[in-house]
């Protein structure tokens, strides 16, 4: 954990479950995407309406960078099917996004710090 990183974030223990709860469906709130709507728009939504939390914040903020840059790795796996690559790149990039939102709700819900492996830093 950086220290820049230990400033924002309030430690566990000092997490209020509701604060937790938020975190988490920041996370599980891509999944909007199997209704049709883009991966983006659910964690948006809840880190707009609840960033006054700090916690909320952090986690929100990581879930859209994590959700823009899947979006990027999924996008180019498409154009990459042209050359064939992309057949077997689009799965994988699709079953980690998937995993990684999992692990990130359950470790949000714990009070844990976490960041997503993979993740382009758009938004700070």
């Amino acid at each position: 954990m950086t220290t820049t990183q230990s400033t924002m974030v309030p430690p566990v223990s000092s997490v209020a479950g509701n604060a937790k709860g938020w975190a988490a469906l920041s996370h599980l709130s891509a999944f909007v995407m199997f209704l049709g709507v883009p991966a983006l728009i659910g964690p948006f939504a809840v880190w707009l309406w609840k960033r006054d939390d700090a916690y909320v914040d952090q986690q929100g903020k990581e879930a859209l960078n994590f959700n823009i840059s899947f979006l990027i790795y999924g996008i180019v796996s498409a154009f990459l099917i042209l050359i064939l690559v992309g057949l077997v790149l689009l799965p994988i990039v699709f079953v980690t996004w998937f995993i990684l939102v999992i692990v990130a709700a359950v470790k949000a819900s714990a009070g844990e710090d976490y960041q997503y492996p993979f993740t382009i830093r758009f938004i700070s």
